[in-house]
């Protein structure tokens, strides 16, 4: 047996060994539920906060847009509600001064249109400076959320020890390609499993971007250290959400996740950019992966564990197809083992997600497997080598729209991002 053989077997059977551990870990504690940790007397005897939902904007696709806005107008909340809408020094932004003509007569509404691009974090600073709320919903331009989202997340933020709290992500545009329905269901693994896990011990390591809750006091301790981030002298200009999840839990508040609270985003729909997006996100997570280090000591074992399976699993894993490609290549003998290994494992964590979501349609995210591989695996190498790259990859295009005029919020299905829009993990 050659040493890469011997390499290859060895390091996917160690791959293995730690992710059944993991994986089984994680299914164990990935309970759904919707039941607030807070005693249900003082949730009734509290006031209900108000919220403030922050909509910062970059050449939003008007149509898109205006579904987002529309789903925020019908929020069902009994509380007081404002929307701040922040247009980013957009090149399209008739788009939102059309959206402002629209709730002219919604005193909910607030519109502002920065001169230049300054950034998501300084665009949704520009918001938090101005509003005045108890909790702060970050909401992206390219998601549109359910009508009882905004209770359901505040219900939960009832409890003083939590500072944030995440819904579920789906893909509102799922049904464009075989790419956006894979993107689906990886969404839902990431939070029905994953997130679900870390929320059992209230430190969800990642609240998405896309639809996030935050306690107002907190954030506003956190403030300067959000908007400054840098790494190796440079500014880190993406990955907010992950960065402002780990400062929440490293000043000793709890993270959470609400799988009722349903939001739905615009995912890629091409190869190219879905690539480009998990590019920037790869960076943002090995960045602030060592920020999270001292926090884990305090927190839950499992949370350490979850560390370990995710970043030595992918190493393991990454080591075990390197080495077998290189003894198909080299000695022309086929990894049989490797293969074997991967491809049961890929079966197993299949069949639990379909059995967990009740859905066939899981069987099919063993496509993934291969685009982790042969795609994923080389480009998080990629982006390990260059972290201090902090381009978004995307900021050079606009979205050309129709004229959108002075009509009202369309209900109208999802439509492919062609990645211009902010959008977090």
């Amino acid at each position: 047996m050659t040493l890469l053989a011997t390499t290859s077997i060895a390091a996917v059977s160690l791959y293995a060994m730690l992710s059944t551990v993991y994986k089984s870990a994680q299914v164990f504690h990935a309970r759904r539920t919707t039941i607030s940790t807070t005693p249900a007397q003082d949730i009734e005897t509290s006031p209900v906060p108000s919220v403030d939902v922050i909509v910062p904007c970059f050449n939003e696709d008007p149509i898109v847009l205006s579904e987002c806005l529309a789903s925020l107008a019908e929020q069902d909340y009994a509380g007081k509600l404002r929307i701040y809408v922040v247009d980013d020094g957009s090149k399209n932004r008739d788009a939102v001064v059309a959206q402002r003509a629209v709730y002219a007569d919604d005193e909910r509404f607030n519109f502002t249109i920065l001169p230049k691009n300054v950034g998501k974090r300084k665009a949704q600073i520009a918001a938090i400076t101005q509003s005045s709320g108890d909790l702060i919903l970050n909401v992206d331009s390219d998601t549109t959320i359910a009508p009882d989202v905004v209770s359901k997340l505040a219900h939960k933020m009832r409890d003083p020890a939590v500072g944030a709290a995440m819904g579920q992500m789906k893909a509102s545009n799922q049904a464009d390609s075989w790419l956006t329905r894979l993107i689906d269901m990886e969404y839902w693994i990431a939070c029905n499993e994953e997130r679900a896990a870390q929320a059992r011990f209230g430190a969800v390591m990642c609240c998405c971007g896309p639809c996030a809750m935050y306690r107002r006091s907190a954030m506003l301790s956190l403030l300067d250290q959000y908007e400054t981030q840098l790494y190796r002298g440079k500014p880190s200009d993406f990955g907010e959400d992950r960065h402002l999840t780990i400062l929440m839990l490293s000043a000793g508040f709890r993270t959470e996740y609400v799988p009722s609270a349903i939001a739905a985003t615009v995912v890629p729909d091409t190869m190219g950019v879905y690539l480009r997006q998990q590019l920037r996100w790869a960076r943002s997570t090995f960045r602030d992966t060592l920020l999270a280090l001292p926090v884990l000591p305090g927190l839950d074992r499992y949370l350490t564990l979850d560390a370990i399976g995710q970043n030595v699993g992918l190493l393991l894993l990454a080591l075990s197809v390197v080495t077998g490609i290189g003894q198909l290549a080299l000695t022309a003998t086929v990894p049989w083992w490797t293969i074997l290994v991967i491809g049961s494992m890929t079966l197993v964590r299949c069949s639990v997600a379909a059995f967990r979501a009740r859905e066939l349609r899981f069987l099919s995210f063993a496509l993934h497997t291969l685009v982790n591989i042969f795609l994923l695996i080389p480009l998080k190498a990629y982006a390990l080598c260059t972290l201090s790259n902090s381009d978004w990859l995307s900021r050079g295009s606009v979205a050309v729209a129709p004229n959108v005029g002075q009509q009202g919020p369309a209900k109208m299905p999802g439509r492919a991002t062609s990645e211009i829009a902010y959008s977090g993990e």
